[in-house]
This record gives C-alpha cells, sequence and structure tokens, in this order.
C-alpha cells in the first residue's frame, strides 16, 4: 500500500482549470462531496451540452474570478444543518500538496463560512490522510500560479 499524503484540517488549494490559482480550503473527512463557494452561477449551452458559468471573489486579493465549466451532474446534497438543495457538479482539476488529480465539486453559496472551498471524502480518498491537530502543512501557493488556464481555456 502507498504512503498516504498527510494533510491538516485546512490547506491551501489551486483549481487552475477553473482559474483559481490560489484557495483556503477546509479539510472535511465528514462531508462526502466538495463545494466551492460561488457568488453568482448561470447556465447555458456550449456545443448542445449543458454549462454553468460564475463567479467568485476568493478573498486574498485575488479580485473576482469569472469562470465556467461543463456540468457532470446535478443532484441533491444535505448540508450539515440537514437541508438538502439541488446543486450543480462538475469535474475539475484539484492541485494539492504537488498532486494533481481530478475531482467533482459542487457550486454552493458558502458566504456565513470561513473557508470558500470544503474539501470532501470522496476528493480525499486513496491518496490523503488527515491530521485534525495540524494546519497549513503544505505551504501557501503563489499568487496567480503559472499552471491556471483563463476562461478561454473552455471556448
Amino acid at each position: 500500500m502507498a504512503t498516504k499524503i498527510v494533510l491538516g484540517w485546512r490547506e491551501w488549494v489551486a483549481l487552475p482549470d477553473l482559474g483559481i490559482g490560489r484557495l483556503r480550503a477546509k479539510i472535511d473527512s465528514g462531508a462526502r462531496s466538495s463545494a466551492l463557494h460561488v457568488d453568482a452561477q448561470w447556465h447555458f449551452h456550449e456545443g448542445g451540452a449543458p454549462w454553468v458559468g460564475f463567479r467568485l471573489s476568493p478573498g486574498h486579493g485575488a479580485g473576482v474570478i469569472e469562470g465556467a465549466a461543463p456540468v457532470f451532474d446535478v443532484r441533491e446534497v444535505t448540508d450539515s444543518g440537514g437541508h438538502c438543495t439541488r446543486r450543480v457538479f462538475v469535474r475539475t482539476t484539484l492541485s494539492l500538496a504537488g498532486l494533481d488529480r481530478e475531482i467533482e465539486i459542487n457550486l454552493s453559496d458558502r458566504r456565513g463560512m470561513l473557508f470558500p472551498m470544503l474539501l470532501g471524502r470522496t476528493a480525499l480518498a486513496r491518496q490523503f490522510t488527515v491530521d485534525p491537530a495540524r494546519s497549513f502543512l503544505h505551504g501557501r501557493l503563489p499568487t496567480g500560479a503559472a499552471r491556471v488556464h483563463a476562461l478561454k481555456t473552455y471556448r
């Protein structure tokens, strides 16, 4: 069995395919799916396929980011308070601890939360383990990471 990468309960992540070079994420093995805060989202079709556009302000001097991605799925998600909502899921690359992997994330309103992203256990499976007593074990990603792609990547 391969050695798993240890994460703290919070880490810096990047979602380069969505144009997000640096974002604080709460690592939550109790949550099944991962969630990304968006301030607004809209739906459209590209090449006959459903897409979602979104806007978010990740903080830490990143300004406002607009992006778009093909819709992977739409399904019900129950939050920690027991409220069930229908959410759009996209597949994208997660960059964390020197590893890039494709994950599913849902787009939601996390405005009242301390972290704009929640990284759930399906994104952690088989690669990571969590030490809840530690934080930011893999450092702060550089602003505007070179791997970040602009919205035009999708068009």
